[in-house]
This record gives structure tokens, C-alpha cells and sequence, in this order.
């Protein structure tokens, strides 16, 4: 059991870094109304988090591998706090900013860090089940996101929702500096040189120069910017095309959230069972375009039981993701683990960072000056646009399935793989 709650606390301060993502859906229209925000703008604000999580990847994962997961995620989990109530105190838009950035920043170490832990606490076999384990756990901070957060604001608004999102982050930063311990006592200590910050840069450059690392990463890039601007815009869209209040609208929206929290642990599971990566991914990454596509010829017209379906279908097969991170991490060297999951990771939030305000932009070129509740109310057209770009991003995910190494599993660095039975 002490196993669970060394990956446990980190993973909190994971969860609080997932529900971070996924915030800015929910308070989309109360941002255009306080600071008299365009799409574009509130596209820009969410990135902001994207950006300082691409641009700090790397150097986490390095941190992280040099110093520990203790003192790194919990420092992380203190900036994270910061910049939560810089943006609740914010009068104009560079604060926010800041803050956004702020959080980013500190939320960069938390998901290497607890797969830090679940590469040394757990055994290499259950690597993928953590791995989607710990992204269920994001999953359930995205549903925090959602509904609860929308109920809160109601209740005492969103500047007062995100002081108490500050405090709950402090009290999880400081649980990990009393709880959490790097290794288990008596386990091997890794390579001298993989300790040091010198050596792991050396490492850094190593994974960078493996080409088997590339694909994963890109795949990762190309589904996680789908799944990002639909956390995004999915409440916007329900409230502006279906006219339902934000509450009702996150309610709809957490069809995705909700699936994946199933889907995730178990395409881990099934992964690591069936000692096959590339196969289930590209199941999944098919069923994922597809439903893409069907959501963008059916814009608006579906009821909303069938858009509440369409959703939870998305999360089912969207689990695809969470085999890119295993993949990376066993086409490289065992003790870069920390640096490889960082690199793959790296795509995600980078395919985020870069389409969420050009995807905000398309929405502003197509407003037709429609305004509800202070707030700009896009087109179902406005939207249609937007979403087609998303699918685009689906089916190149697709198209990189027949790059992806099987590594069956296990540690392929140096084997040359080989297909599942």
C-alpha cells in the first residue's frame, strides 16, 4: 500500500493541473464579460497554459530525474497556487495572463513526476497501466472541471472558485514534501551520471537523436490538440447553438471525461496484457477519426442525447493518447525515463499550445455580431469550421500509426521489436 500513496499525493497535484486545462471551457462566457474578451483572446488565455507547459517539458523532466520527485512536484504545486489567485485577483488582462502562464509552469512537473514514481515504485510490466492509471486521474480533474466547477462558480463566482482551487493546491504541495519519497529504501540508485543534471542533458540529447521517439510524439501532438480545443469549445458551442445554461452545457460536455475515465485504465490494461502497443492504438485512433468526422457532419442538428453519445464515444476511443507515453518511454533507455515520457508529452501540449487561438480565431471570422448575456454567441457554421480542423488533426493521428515501434511492452531499446502475435 505505501506504493499507492507515494504515487497518490503527486497524483493529486496532477488531477489539480488536468482541471486546470479544461477551466477555461467553463468560464469562457464569465471571461468575455470581466475583461471584454473576444474568442481569440480567451484561445490565447488557454494556451497560455500550453505554452509554459511545452516550453518547461523538458527541462521538469530533467529536474525531476536529477532531484527528485519530491522536491520538484512540490515546488511545482506552490507555483501552480500562485498563479491559480493571480488570476482571481486579476483587474486586467496581463495578470491574467501571468497567472495562466504561472500555472502552466508548475503544473509541467507534475505528470512526469508521478510516472517517475510509478516507473520506480511499480514494476516495469504494470508501466502502462500506471501510465493510463495516472491519466485517468487527469481525466477526473478535467470532470472537476466541468459540472462541480460550473456549480461553484454559480455559487460564489468564479474569482472566489479559483482562491479555494489555490488553497486545496497548496495543502496537496505541502502532503508531498511530508509524504512522498523518491525510491523505495534499499533499491538500486540509478547511474551515477543519470543523477547529475550533466548527465541527463547528455540524455535529453540521446532521446532527441532516437528516431523511434518522434512518432509518438507527433501522434500525441495531433490527438491531444483535438482533445484540447474540444474541452475547450464544447461548452461554448452547447450554450451559444443549444441555448443551455453553462451548468447544463458542462453536464453534456463531460461525456468525453466520463468515457475516458474508463477507457484509459483500461487500454492500459489490455495493452499491457496483451504485450502490444501499435495494434490498439490504431484501433482506437480509426474509431476516433471517424467519430470526428461524424461530429462535424452532424453539427447542430443531432439532439442532444445523440450529441451526449457522440461525446462519450470520442472519450472511449480518444484513450488512444495514453499509449503514446509508454511507447516513448520504452523505445529509450531505462533511466531516462523521466526525460523520454517528457519529450512524447511535449507534443501534446505543444499541438495545444499552438492551435488553441488560431482555433478561437476561426470562431471570431465567422461571428456575426451576436451578443447574449455580454458574452459573443458564435454560429453553428462558426463552429463546423473549427471543429473540421480538429478532425483534420484526427486522422493525421491515424496516419502515424504505421510509424509507431511495437515494443510489446517491454524495454526496446536496444531490440529491434517485433509485431503482437
Amino acid at each position: 500500500m505505501i506504493r499507492w500513496l507515494h504515487w497518490g499525493v503527486p497524483a493529486g497535484l496532477f488531477l489539480i493541473a488536468f482541471f486546470h486545462r479544461t477551466a477555461p471551457g467553463v468560464i469562457a462566457k464569465d471571461l468575455m464579460r470581466a475583461f471584454d474578451a473576444t474568442g481569440t483572446l480567451i484561445g490565447l488565455l488557454s494556451s497560455a497554459y500550453f505554452y509554459a507547459y511545452a516550453g518547461f517539458m523538458i527541462p521538469g523532466g530533467v529536474l525531476i530525474d536529477a532531484y527528485g520527485v519530491r522536491r520538484v512536484v512540490a515546488a511545482g504545486g506552490a507555483v501552480m497556487a500562485l498563479g491559480t489567485v493571480t488570476m482571481a485577483v486579476a483587474t486586467s488582462t496581463w495578470p491574467l495572463f501571468a497567472g495562466r502562464f504561472l500555472v502552466g509552469m508548475g503544473a509541467t512537473v507534475t505528470f512526469v513526476g508521478v510516472l517517475k514514481i510509478a516507473s520506480v515504485w511499480f514494476p516495469p510490466r504494470q508501466f502502462g497501466t500506471m501510465s493510463a492509471l495516472t491519466a485517468t486521474v487527469g481525466i477526473a480533474g478535467s470532470l472537476v472541471a466541468t459540472a462541480p466547477l460550473a456549480s461553484l462558480v454559480t455559487l460564489t463566482g468564479w474569482r472566489r472558485a479559483f482562491v479555494v482551487v489555490s488553497l486545496v493546491t497548496l495543502v496537496a504541495s505541502a502532503l508531498c514534501v511530508w509524504l512522498v519519497r523518491d525510491r523505495p529504501a534499499g533499491a538500486a540508485p540509478e547511474p551515477a551520471e543519470a543523477s547529475t543534471l550533466r548527465g541527463i542533458t547528455r540524455g535529453l540529447l540521446q532521446v532527441l537523436g532516437n528516431r523511434h521517439t518522434w512518432p509518438p510524439f507527433l501522434a500525441f501532438f495531433c490527438l491531444y490538440s483535438a482533445l484540447g480545443n474540444l474541452l475547450l469549445w464544447s461548452v461554448p458551442f452547447l450554450r451559444d447553438v443549444y441555448g443551455l445554461s453553462t451548468l447544463s452545457a458542462a453536464g453534456y460536455a463531460s461525456a468525453v471525461s466520463l468515457a475516458l475515465l474508463g477507457a484509459a485504465p483500461t487500454t492500459g490494461y489490455l495493452s499491457d496484457r496483451m504485450q502490444c502497443r501499435k495494434r490498439p492504438y490504431t484501433l482506437l485512433s480509426s474509431g476516433l477519426a471517424v467519430l470526428w468526422i461524424v461530429l462535424v457532419l452532424t453539427l447542430g442538428s443531432l439532439p442532444l442525447w445523440g450529441v451526449f453519445a457522440l461525446l462519450f464515444g470520442m472519450g472511449i476511443f480518444g484513450a488512444a493518447f495514453v499509449l503514446t507515453w509508454p511507447i516513448g518511454r520504452e523505445v529509450n533507455p531505462p533511466h531516462l525515463a523521466g526525460v523520454a515520457v517528457a519529450v512524447v508529452n511535449l507534443g501534446g501540449f505543444l499541438g495545444a499550445a499552438l492551435t488553441q487561438a488560431p482555433l478561437g480565431a476561426i470562431l471570431d471570422a465567422r461571428w456575426s455580431g451576436a451578443i447574449v448575456a455580454g458574452a459573443r454567441a458564435y454560429p453553428v457554421d462558426a463552429y463546423r469550421a473549427a471543429f473540421a480542423v480538429c478532425a483534420g488533426l484526427a486522422v493525421a493521428a491515424l496516419a502515424l500509426s504505421p510509424l509507431l515501434r511495437e515494443t510489446r511492452a517491454t524495454n526496446a531499446y536496444r531490440s529491434g521489436g517485433s509485431p503482437c502475435a
